[in-house]
């Protein structure tokens, strides 16, 4: 049953005028793109796997794709926006325009080799096989470095070619590298960094209510990179202690009843925290206490 805060929609086309977002319809980036939407404030519900859902609220219907051919889709006008990675929006070359990073599925396409191989440079790759999901921008990589390869174009366990002697070297994604050290590879060079972003058509049916959508989630990706620091400090030291959590602007500073001393909150970069922190109780600060954002407006 559809309740009054959630519907759903398996017929996009009867709202030709609702702003279209596709979002990946399965896996870790399904889940991470779906949070974020629901953290901005926009609530659906997805019955039973199914390809489409309706925003509460909103002129708004959703699609649920391959994350893969968001960027295609996009660009062809099915949908006026998505949420992707830009390694695909980049081996695409889709005529989509990134309208923000969301600070999430961060990774590194690197060109990996044997541990035990003498290639160097991009430049010892020449004549070789390259077995990647990225034959596009393995190419364009290549190129800038003179050399030509024979690209072996593959979907996936491209990390494993070169032990089924398919290929010479490979091209992918890395994360933390475990992958690469079980497989006895290492990196010969990168070719760039990638994160999942929003993706808008050049010709969106409903601008007004995409820019609100963007919006809305960078009060959520923006609050995820801060947290609110308080804490109460001799007035005596305020100027340095506002030197140390300058905030966003400034400050907000209030008055204790012991008129010689004042409360601070200010929004701290979060991976800061623990060292502003430490250099607030060094100052003499009291009471200092880290506050979670979920959402915010600057």
């Amino acid at each position: 049953m559809t309740t009054a805060n959630e519907s759903t929609s398996s017929n996009p086309a009867s709202n030709r005028e609702n702003l279209r977002i596709g979002l990946p319809s399965k896996g870790r980036l399904s889940d991470l793109a779906g949070d974020l939407l629901r953290q901005a404030g926009l609530r659906f519900r997805r019955q039973n796997r199914g390809l489409f859902a309706r925003v509460s609220g909103l002129p708004i219907d959703l699609t649920f794709l391959r994350t893969d051919d968001i960027p295609t889709l996009c660009a062809e006008g099915a949908i006026d926006m998505g949420i992707t990675g830009s390694d695909l929006v980049a081996e695409t070359e889709a005529a989509a325009s990134v309208r923000m990073p969301l600070g999430v599925g961060r990774c590194r396409l690197a060109v990996c080799v044997p541990e035990d191989s003498s290639f160097k440079t991009a430049a010892d790759l020449d004549g070789t096989r390259i077995a990647s999901s990225f034959p596009t921008l393995t190419k364009r990589y290549l190129e800038k470095f003179g050399a030509s390869a024979h690209l072996v174009s593959l979907s996936g366990s491209v990390e494993v070619m070169i032990q089924l002697g398919v290929a010479d070297a490979i091209v992918d994604l890395v994360e933390t590298g475990s992958t690469l050290a079980a497989n006895r590879l290492r990196i010969l060079d990168e070719i760039g960094s990638y994160e999942t972003v929003l993706i808008q058509n050049e010709n969106c049916r409903d601008a007004e209510t995409a820019d609100r959508v963007v919006r809305r989630l960078e009060g959520v990706t923006i609050a995820r990179d801060y947290s609110l620091l308080e804490y109460n400090v001799p007035r005596e030291k305020l100027t340095a202690a506002e030197a140390i959590t300058p905030g966003f602007n400034s400050p907000t500073i209030g008055t204790l009843e012991d008129e010689s001393w004042c409360s601070v909150r200010a929004m701290v970069k979060r991976h800061s925290v623990i060292d502003a922190m430490e250099q607030l109780e060094q100052l003499g600060a009291s009471a200092i206490l880290e506050t979670s954002i979920a959402n915010c407006r600057l």
